[in-house]
């Protein structure tokens, strides 16, 4: 099996085996730049920030921190994008460490999380939605994190955290409506 390997050095790596990264990220490079790719794909042109950067940054993260339990090759995808993701946030509270967004029109979900990649003050909004929705329902806020910044199916989300695929997809729904609801509040 393809993944059995993947598996395997999943388990050292988060034994505690540093040099497991080492060996695992010939094999999940491609996915991971794709992934960081996907993120980067809105971006203003001529960012600083680019895919190869956002892997190499999340990369280092990895290695700095505990290491979870991983079940799988898409919950160590879920994680890094995890990782990246709060790159992106970091970046972007940087970037309007001096400015204060006002005026925005209200737009999707998708429109949210599509203009979180090119205005910081909205990947602000989407993190602040996220973590409001992580301290309420930690399920929810992971399945959105897995599923619009780290690209999984329903299924793959479904076998990281260990639910019935419809499960996945309806509280995946709630999630939307609930972050929704949140980004189309008026800021105060």
């Amino acid at each position: 099996m393809a993944s059995q390997p993947i598996t395997l050095i999943l388990r050292d790596f988060a034994a505690g085996d540093k040099s497991a990264l080492d060996r695992l990220m010939p094999l999940v490079y491609a996915e991971l730049h794709r992934l960081a790719d996907s993120h980067l794909r809105r971006e203003r042109p001529g960012h600083t920030l680019q895919p190869t950067a956002l892997v190499n940054e999340a990369y280092i993260r990895l290695v700095g921190q505990d290491q979870p339990d991983y079940h799988s090759r898409a919950h160590f995808l879920g994680v890094a994008a995890h990782v990246m993701r709060q790159i992106l946030v970091d970046h972007a509270r940087a970037r309007a460490a001096d400015k204060r967004g006002g005026g925005q029109p209200a737009r999707t979900l998708d429109e949210s999380i599509d203009a979180a990649i090119e205005r910081p003050t909205a990947m602000i909004a989407v993190d602040d939605a996220l973590h409001a929705l992580g301290r309420t329902d930690p399920q929810k806020a992971q399945l959105i994190e897995l599923r619009f910044f780290g690209g999984l199916t329903a299924e793959e989300s479904a076998d990281v955290l260990q639910l019935p695929v419809e499960r996945v997809r309806s509280e995946l729904r709630v999630a939307q409506a609930w972050l929704q609801r949140e980004l189309d509040r008026p800021s105060a």
